[in-house]
């Protein structure tokens, strides 16, 4: 799993004002929980660009005055009217602890629906899983070529290796729809 180090200095005072002052100076309020107690500090907010803005999964070194710790994002929020970051939300990485992420998924082989004309349509774009820290994988591989047009693959039907999939097996990951004019030739092809 990639890598990434941001180093934040802690917050002081704690509240909305303070907050507020923080995020006019372009600096992100963070808490980093899962420890002991609660850390929390503030950090730039150029510093995670390569950390949210991305289809990837990081482990983040957070650096807070000099103490480094292991971590992963929990839940980032968002301003709803100008996507200005607010807030960051860390989780401890333990040894010996499951945690819960959400993984991105990565399709490997050919669909022969696709090669047929169909379109491969991504319905999940992440799975929820749960691991150990050291089995958190990069990415979820999902095997699409025995998928053929109209059909889908389910979650049920990934392979899961030193790790859980929490979403639901029911839930389809991929689809091979049928195009308009694909539909048309057959239509016209069973007269």
């Amino acid at each position: 799993m990639k890598s990434l180090e941001i180093v934040g200095f802690k917050r002081a005072n704690l509240g909305k004002k303070d907050a507020k002052a923080l995020r006019l100076d372009s600096y992100v309020p963070c808490v980093l929980y899962g420890g002991e107690e609660q850390v929390h500090f503030s950090a730039p907010a150029i510093l995670f660009r390569e950390l949210l803005y991305t289809p990837d999964v990081h482990v983040v070194d957070v650096n807070v005055e000099g103490t480094v710790y292991r971590a992963i994002v929990q839940d980032a929020q968002f301003h709803p009217v100008n996507e200005m970051l607010l807030h960051v939300d860390f989780l401890l990485l333990q040894e010996g602890k499951e945690v819960k992420m959400e993984i991105p998924v990565k399709y490997v082989g050919v669909s022969p629906g696709v090669l047929a004309g169909g379109k491969l349509v991504s319905k999940l774009r992440k799975l929820k899983v749960k691991a150990l820290p050291e089995n958190l994988p990069d990415y979820v591989e999902v095997n699409i070529s025995d998928l053929e047009l109209g059909k889908s693959i389910k979650v049920s039907k990934v392979e899961a290796k030193g790790y859980t999939i929490l979403t639901n097996g029911a839930a389809p990951i991929a689809t091979v729809t049928i195009p308009r004019a694909l539909k048309g030739q057959m239509a016209g092809g069973d007269r």
